[in-house]
């Protein structure tokens, strides 16, 4: 028995409709592959200390999100540099944006595409 794999385009447009419901920002940064791209997600608390996660596979064929990178010392611009970096190597990288109120409803929207 298969199972459907949600696209990145759909994973992608479904976590800007969630921040955005939430009363949220959301920006596609740089679209990727439509259908297998991997995702990076710029998350950030009202405009402010930029984290970076990404989406990596669990053993039981699940997936999770993981903080890769961060604002260090305030340079604000470092998870930019890195994202940036990523493209470089991999061309069907998605960067999303998503701006939100609080850590909680960051929490609540990576949990919900897990």
């Amino acid at each position: 028995m298969s199972s459907a794999r949600l696209t990145s385009q759909f994973r992608v447009s479904a976590l800007q409709k969630l921040a955005e419901a939430e009363g949220g920002f959301a920006a596609v940064l740089r679209k990727g592959d439509q259908l297998s791209g991997a995702i990076l997600l710029v998350g950030q608390i009202k405009g402010r200390n930029p984290v970076i996660y990404e989406r990596y596979p669990e053993l039981d064929g699940s997936f999770s999100w993981h903080q890769v990178t961060q604002a260090i010392g305030g340079d604000e611009t470092e998870p930019t540099k890195y994202w940036k970096s990523r493209i470089k190597r991999d061309p069907d990288l998605w960067v999303l944006e998503l701006d939100v109120a609080s850590k909680e409803r960051l929490d609540g929207l990576l949990a919900a595409d897990s």
